[in-house]
């Protein structure tokens, strides 16, 4: 186990399994520099560079002749595709991660095939922040529950106050390190969904706007045939409620900052503000909790109130 762990830590893991899949590292462009490599030149003097002697005119150099330059901009690797099954499969499977896809195809699911299928669709999808592995074990494991966490939802008024209270906690504590990493974001905005699209159903089902289904996974037997109206319809509904959603999206993000900003007293034009946690946490929080919230409820709601079936 011991030399598991250690070969775990291995600094060429990740780029054997990138050989292995067919990614290579691209070779230097362009000649060298005075016939050294960059980095062997910024060895010799880290972080200074050399400056001639004052002459009286435009200000005086340092005494000691050096001075800070500035800071070397970050070097992008490029490489070399050569297995592109593995590279599409890959860039596939990135795209399901991403805020184009939970944004279109689950509300997609929920307001043209069937909202509890959808519903079921969000807990897994919530349970895969804890990899695939484990998601297959949590499914095996949870599935007799699922009937249960279904109607959990509309057993306690108070029950929206842990949605939104536990994975807030547990965004807001996400594990720091040491520079910048968007899976924090990811994962706030993954959690905020989730908590907003439960918070929906909770609403549908405590204010009684929804009927309950009668077997256990209604879409499989009422599966409508379809049709130029189906696909019509279908499409007319998807776009009204993007409409919606991205309007919703826009609003609190921006309200939300505003009010942060403030609080905080942070500059509106600074764009790295955003990446700090007492702003970046919640802010996507109340934003994708509030798109949650508007896929399930208003959205519906709003096709009731137009006459989309």
């Amino acid at each position: 186990m011991a030399e598991l762990l250690r070969s775990l830590q291995d600094s060429q893991l990740v780029a054997r399994f990138q050989r292995r899949c067919g990614l290579f590292p691209a070779p230097d462009e362009g000649p060298r520099e005075n016939g050294a490599d960059p980095t062997e030149r910024a060895a010799r003097v880290p972080g200074v560079e050399h400056l001639p002697a004052a002459n009286g005119k435009g200000g005086e150099a340092p005494a000691n002749g050096l001075r800070r330059a500035a800071a070397p901009e970050a070097y992008v690797q490029k490489y070399v595709v050569k297995n592109y099954f593995y590279y599409y499969l890959f860039q596939f499977s990135a795209a399901l991660g991403q805020e184009v896809f939970y944004i279109t195809f689950l509300p997609f699911t929920h307001w043209n095939i069937d909202p509890y299928l959808s519903r079921r669709l969000i807990i897994i999808w919530v349970d895969v922040l804890g990899g695939v592995l484990i998601t297959a074990l949590l499914i095996v494991l949870t599935y007799p529950a699922w009937t249960f966490i279904d109607c959990l939802d509309s057993a306690s008024p108070l029950f929206p106050v842990c949605v939104i209270v536990v994975p807030f906690f547990l965004c807001y504590n996400y594990p720091v390190s040491d520079y910048y990493s968007p899976t924090r974001a990811d994962t706030t905005t993954i959690l905020a969904a989730g908590a907003g699209v439960t918070i929906g159903f909770w609403i549908n089902h405590f204010f009684q706007l929804v009927s309950k289904p009668a077997e256990s996974l209604p879409v499989i037997q009422n599966i409508p045939p379809l049709t130029t109206y189906m696909l019509v319809l279908g499409l007319t509904k998807f776009a009204v409620g993007i409409v919606l959603i991205l309007l919703v999206r826009q609003l609190v993000q921006n309200l939300s900052l505003q009010v942060l900003y403030s609080w905080f007293k942070v500059v509106t034009r600074n764009k790295e503000a955003r990446r700090r946690l007492e702003i970046e946490v919640p802010y996507k929080f109340v934003t994708y909790t509030s798109v949650g919230i508007c896929a399930t409820t208003f959205v519906p709601m709003l096709h009731r109130f137009l006459g989309l079936p």
